[in-house]
Order: structure tokens, then C-alpha cells, then sequence
């Protein structure tokens, strides 16, 4: 799961599922752009919020820009967004990407996965 210290992340179509305490986490006044992606949160109640913001207190973090757009949230997934609400939008061509909609996800992740590599053979 990514979680950022400084910086900035734009997370695009991703499928997130099977987390234990959040799916993004961050500290240290990250920027965090996700979009078109897919949450399933896990049966645990108390582990539904997609986001976390570490070692700091809230009213440090209601600045922080963590956006969510054309995420899918499935089986009571929630991301909790701050700061500025036209982040995305001011986003240069270099440093974004064209997120599909949450709900191709399945879709395009279909076949991800790790490699069946075999020692001696090219993978």
C-alpha cells in the first residue's frame, strides 16, 4: 500500500483490497491525487477508511490536498479528503496521468500480478 512521507503521489487504477489499517497512508504534508481507482475495504469495521495521516493532528492535515476522484468504493470503503479542492485540475500534462473510471479497474487489472519466472529462464 503506498504511503508518502513528502511529496506527491497521483494513484491511478489501482485495485486496493485486503488492507489491515488503511490503503494510502501519509505524513509530512504529502500531496495524494487518486483517481479512477478501486477500494475494497475488508470485513474488519474499523479498518474501512481508505486514507490515514500519521503522526499529526487533524487540524494539520485539513491542509494537506488528498483528493479521490472516480475512485470506486466498495463494501463500505471511505477516503477522507482535505485541502485543496482543484488539485487534479491544476496538475500540469507532465505529472499526470488519464485515469479510467473506478468501475474498469477489474477490467484493467485483470492479468497483474507477479511473474512466473523459473531460474534459467528468461522471464
Amino acid at each position: 500500500m503506498p504511503r508518502c512521507r513528502w511529496g506527491f503521489f497521483h494513484i491511478v487504477n489501482n485495485d486496493y483490497t485486503h488492507w489491515l489499517m488503511y490503503a494510502i497512508g501519509g505524513s509530512s504534508n504529502p500531496t495524494i491525487i487518486s483517481q479512477g481507482n478501486r477500494f475494497i475495504a475488508p470485513p474488519n469495521p474499523a479498518a474501512k477508511e481508505v486514507t490515514k495521516r500519521d503522526y499529526t493532528l487533524e487540524s494539520t492535515w485539513k491542509s494537506w490536498t488528498w483528493r479521490s476522484e472516480g475512485d470506486l468504493m466498495m463494501n463500505g470503503a471511505f477516503f477522507v479528503e482535505s485541502g485543496d479542492v482543484n488539485a487534479a485540475r491544476r496538475l500540469g500534462k507532465r505529472d499526470r496521468l488519464t485515469a479510467k473510471p473506478g468501475t474498469s479497474v477489474r477490467r484493467l487489472t485483470r492479468f497483474a500480478g507477479s511473474l512466473s519466472c523459473k531460474p534459467g529462464r528468461p522471464c
